[in-house]
């Protein structure tokens, strides 16, 4: 029986632990030392879209964050390790679409994980919340990222972040050379099919940006992402 518990000691022990772990060893071994051309560009893009953003959008995101509070006890914002680019971890911000211990849960479900490699995916998710499947529908969940985006832990391009536990499992070590550059809050997974494609599939697509990396691709993403978004394909 999947049930709600407070969970703000575990919130406290993540923060902790982003703020003391040291990145994983495979990195120094697999990940490249890769110049990025236009990194301020890169960057100023990120400062100045972020900032705006969060400020256009404060009310829309207060009003989600009251219907986060009205259906399921708990915090508003879920917190997870992530690792950034050279495998840096830090705390990424999402609004809550499941159950305050749906990452208790996990291990009990991973006979019903529908993708390999390192992706945990459930069509499904009986963890999920009435207002998460909507948030996730459309992204939604993802709008507090622009906080860490404002950070420079992450990037509002590039390869999605990745929990450390889903990087252990990867069967492949040249997917290591994802890491090369900025994590992003979306790319060409999310505006590809994203849950829809298969892990080697992500996998590919991520080191395809990492060889191609441009100012210009950057800006082809984006202007891909808002229908992608719309059309919800592949989210869940």
């Amino acid at each position: 029986m999947i049930t709600d518990r407070p969970t703000a000691t575990v919130e406290r022990a993540v923060e902790a632990e982003a703020r003391h772990a040291p990145a994983l060893s495979p990195f120094a071994e697999y990940v490249p030392e890769v110049r990025i051309p236009h990194l301020w560009a890169k960057r100023a893009l990120d400062i100045v879209v972020s900032a705006v953003a969060l400020l256009l959008l404060a009310p829309f995101m207060a009003i989600i964050a009251l219907l986060i509070r009205l259906e399921s006890p708990g915090p508003v914002l879920f917190r997870q390790i992530r690792l950034g680019r050279y495998g840096k971890p830090f705390i990424m911000y999402k609004f809550r679409s499941m159950r305050c211990n749906a990452q208790e849960l996990q291990p009990l479900l991973m006979h019903m994980n529908e993708k390999q490699g390192g992706a945990f995916k459930i069509r499904h998710d009986p963890r999920m919340t009435r207002i998460g499947r909507f948030l996730r529908k459309y992204s939604l969940d993802e709008l507090p990222q622009l906080f860490n985006v404002l950070k420079g832990d992450l990037s509002l391009v590039g390869p999605r972040a990745m929990a450390p536990y889903d990087v252990n499992r990867f069967d492949d070590v040249s997917y290591y050379r994802r890491f090369a550059v900025p994590q992003g809050c979306t790319g060409l997974w999310q505006v590809s099919g994203r849950s829809n494609l298969t892990f080697e599939e992500w996998m590919r697509l991520d080191l395809y940006y990492v060889d191609n990396f441009s100012f210009w691709l950057d800006i082809k993403i984006l202007l891909k992402t808002i229908p992608a978004i719309l059309k919800g394909d592949g989210a869940y």
